[in-house]
């Protein structure tokens, strides 16, 4: 006589109607007593035994059989995508969303999350890596890690076998460089020529290392020049320009909330004669002609709103243009670049580049500044630049 199933383990019958060896287990009850039962089915009664101890082993795991065993990667992924991003930047998400379809649901979606190996990611990443920089396959990874993560979360599958797998090396990245001094200086000429924001913009990227999207977002209340009489910092809107020292506030961003990129990134920079001139005639320009953008953001739309990253680089690449170089070959960025690049190159120690690019040491002297106790303290770039880049004195108007 056959041995009766102990309680737990399910049962197994075959099926006239379907020609199959069912499997079932009794995974629940619903709120009326009623059972909740999972059936698995197969030609033999081998096939219908094995699907059946897989059942419950996800119970035993503490998996729910009947949530997540139809997921597949691309319902994780985008599940991720509308849920998992909360209070991120629009720009944020779209950009992660456009690497998740290119690069994990166009090659991985078909497949079952529950189904998914380790075998299978090293492969997905391999066959990436002859695609796309390293930078980007690290990015496309972190996606498929952190929906797995969601999905395993939320008991939809055992494990996350992305973090199983090792980073492979991709493509070479487009290599960062920066402008001689020769070139800087021929830069800094053909902005000249060009209209008042962008002389300005290019030169404050050029001779301050400032992000760009640090300067996208400078307010002229944000310049400020240091008033002997009154011996403290004064907005430039307050204090005009008749005075010896300018620095500006690089305490935001256009990030979505706003904040630097780290709170070592909010500093306080002194201005190097060129810039100051940048600014008297994008001021002046202003106060001729748009009064009322003299009181907003110093590098923003007609409307007063801010620039975006694209309208930026595009007229940024008709003043390389004009230099003589190759407009594709450079953006914004790359004025950052050549700031730290020409510093080093006259002997600057890198613990002062470090301060000035903000990446250390400048939250104590941005709050003394703030506080109109002292000078700014970080002069180091402006005494520097004004050595490699003369310019007329501003006082000359």
């Amino acid at each position: 006589m056959t041995k009766r199933r102990s309680r737990g383990d399910g049962g197994l019958y075959w099926s006239e109607s379907r020609q199959r060896w069912i499997a079932e287990v009794t995974i629940g009850y619903t709120p009326a007593g009623k059972r909740i039962t999972k059936k698995a089915a197969g030609r033999t009664k081998t096939e219908a035994k094995t699907k059946l101890k897989e059942v419950i082993r996800d119970l035993d795991d503490g998996l729910t059989p009947t949530s997540g065993c139809h997921d597949t990667v691309t319902t994780a992924v985008r599940d991720w995508l509308t849920f998992g991003l909360s209070g991120r930047d629009p720009q944020t998400i779209e950009t992660k969303r456009i690497l998740a379809e290119k690069h994990i649901v166009s090659r991985l979606g078909a497949r079952k999350l529950r189904e998914l190996s380790a075998d299978d990611v090293d492969r997905w990443l391999a066959e990436r890596a002859r695609h796309v920089s390293t930078r980007t396959l690290q990015e496309v990874r972190s996606i498929l890690k952190r929906a797995i993560t969601r999905a395993q979360a939320r008991d939809k599958v055992k494990r996350n076998v992305v973090l199983l797998c090792e980073l492979p090396k991709g493509k070479p990245g487009r290599p960062s460089k920066s402008l001689t001094l020769t070139q800087a200086e021929t830069v800094l000429k053909a902005a000249e020529q060009a209209k008042p924001w962008l002389r300005a913009y290019v030169t404050l990227s050029l001779l301050t290392g400032a992000r760009t999207e640090e300067l996208r977002e400078l307010a002229w209340s944000h310049v400020v020049a240091y008033d002997q009489a009154r011996q403290e910092w004064r907005p430039v809107v307050e204090a005009g320009w008749e005075h010896d020292d300018f620095a500006v506030y690089v305490w935001r961003s256009v990030r979505s909330t706003g904040d630097t990129k780290t709170p070592k990134s909010r500093r306080t920079l002194q201005l190097p004669h060129r810039c100051v001139q940048a600014l008297i005639a994008l001021w002046d320009r202003l106060k001729t002609r748009e009064p009322a953008l003299s009181v907003g953001l110093v590098f923003g739309t007609r409307n007063g709103s801010k620039m975006s990253a694209g309208n930026v680089r595009r007229e940024f690449r008709r003043v390389v243009t004009r230099a003589g170089l190759i407009a594709a070959d450079w953006t914004p960025r790359e004025m950052r670049h050549s700031f730290v690049s020409l510093l080093s190159a006259d002997g600057v120690p890198v613990e002062n580049i470090a301060r000035l690019i903000g990446h250390a040491g400048g939250s104590a002297v941005t709050e003394k500044v703030y506080r109109h106790q002292i000078r700014p303290v970080i002069q180091d770039g402006a005494t520097v630049m004004d050595r490699i880049f003369p310019g007329e004195p501003h006082g000359d108007r």
